[in-house]
């Protein structure tokens, strides 16, 4: 697990900034009271990079033949497409070193899921818009974790995200820098139990491009590993990825176990899979037990803390 701090990007409004157009800000307790003591932010405000001032008359996602673009509300005429296209290419180039990415929702700049767009009669047209800073720094940075501050309210998409920005973390530190077949497979090796609990397609996929390695160079086989990689990491793990992957690691307690003990283990991770109680509690047990085996390989485990623990983002 990262001692050091994470670099992340924010808007700069969740920070408690008074940027948005109104004068005011969006601050969000958790991340400026909670986030803030693992994650370095590098906050960004485009609309007030591109210029606009605070306050600024509001603008908006407008559907049009031509694509979405970016007006003002009140003045279809001001339009802020270009400019805030060209400021998240710009960005995605100065801030390439971030591990992950929390944006503010709702904002015609920065919202990334489910934005409303407007007809050019002026009333709501769709769902299907995104925030254009957004939108051009996820298309330059498609493997950058990225989540809307509303949506980490949410306690399986926050522990999701926060699981993202720290693999991709270990990745960028442990692995792209200087990339080896040593690494890569020693990488994926504490990450093997995790990918199996998000998503079991890509815990195969992963298997049969590591099994032939020699085949291509090492750049290439990494850049297709870390696409699968964050790509099942992108699944939110469920109760029936979890499980299965508890069951994988108590098959390694079936010689060092009594009868007594593994009908304890194996109810509560029953328990676990019928949702009468957390994570937590069933992943107690076996890394207790597990330590009577003394393999470096299972210690190793990514799945057991994922993040900090402080963080108690198990604890449901």
């Amino acid at each position: 697990m990262a001692l050091e701090k994470i670099p992340v990007g924010v808007s700069q409004c969740l920070l408690g900034e008074t940027v948005r157009y109104d004068g005011g800000h969006k601050r969000s307790r958790y991340l400026t009271d909670q986030l803030n003591q693992y994650f370095d932010y590098h906050p960004v405000c485009p609309e007030v990079a591109i210029g606009l001032g605070i306050p600024r008359k509001p603008i908006r996602l407008v559907a049009t033949d031509t694509g979405t673009r970016v007006q003002q509300n009140d003045d279809p005429s001001v339009d802020h497409t270009d400019a805030l296209a060209d400021y998240g290419e710009k960005m995605a180039t100065e801030l390439s070193h971030l591990c992950g990415y929390i944006f503010m929702q709702n904002s015609p700049s920065c919202g990334v899921f489910d934005m409303k767009r407007y007809g050019d009669n002026g009333y709501p047209k769709d769902k299907h818009g995104r925030g254009l800073y957004a939108q051009k720094l996820m298309e330059k940075l498609p493997l950058l974790p990225v989540e809307e501050a509303g949506r980490l309210n949410d306690a399986g998409l926050r522990e999701n995200f926060i699981t993202r920005v720290y693999a991709y973390f270990d990745w960028r530190t442990q692995v792209e820098s200087a990339p080896t077949a040593k690494k890569l497979i020693n990488f994926y090796s504490r990450y093997k139990y995790q990918v199996m609990a998000h998503h079991p397609p890509s815990y195969k996929a992963i298997g049969r491009l590591l099994a032939d390695l020699k085949s291509r160079s090492i750049a290439e086989s990494c850049d297709d590993f870390i696409q699968e990689f964050m790509y099942a990491l992108s699944f939110q793990a469920t109760r029936k990825g979890n499980t299965n992957a508890l069951m994988h690691l108590r098959g390694y307690l079936k010689n060092q176990l009594d009868a007594a003990e593994k009908a304890e283990l194996s109810d509560l991770i029953e328990n676990y899979r019928l949702g009468y109680v957390p994570l937590v509690v069933p992943m107690t047990l076996l890394k207790h037990h597990l330590l009577k085996v003394d393999d470096a390989y299972l210690q190793s485990q990514s799945f057991w803390s994922p993040h900090p623990e402080k963080l108690g983002l198990r604890n449901i």
